[in-house]
């Protein structure tokens, strides 16, 4: 149940508003739930306009399963190419172990050379893996 806010005059004229606690958080939950909305649509007119332009930018139906079952897009990607991690490593050169470190991002960032070789030996577009 809300309660009615009380409106109270500080020193120096500006008015001022005393809220519940809960009223208090309700209102930055609905504020924050506006930014989120907020970005979702420029991330959605973004996406449009980029299909609009020609820019194919939707994932393999099979790489987004992998990545809502959990997978990390480098490791769902590599899947959906239906190579190991030691195929991988002999067509960009890189090391397995790298090659793991990476695809379960923990830690290991990569380096933008590494990606952009994985992203090659992917045939995937290199600004997929830019951000790792």
């Amino acid at each position: 149940m809300r309660s009615e806010p009380q409106f109270i005059h500080a020193p120096g004229g500006d008015e001022m508003v005393v809220l519940t606690r809960a009223d208090y958080d309700d209102l930055v939950a609905r504020a924050a739930d506006a930014d989120e909305d907020e970005a979702d649509a420029a991330l959605f007119d973004e996406r449009m306009a980029d299909l609009k332009a020609g820019r194919d930018v939707v994932l393999p139906d099979e790489v987004s399963r992998l990545v809502l079952k959990g997978a990390t897009l480098p490791r769902a990607l590599r899947k959906w190419r239906g190579l190991t991690q030691v195929q991988l490593a002999e067509m960009t050169g890189l090391a397995q172990s790298y090659l793991s470190e990476l695809e379960a991002q923990e830690g290991k960032k990569g380096t933008a050379e590494a990606w952009a070789k994985i992203a090659q030996a992917l045939e995937v577009p290199a600004d997929w893996l830019a951000e790792g």
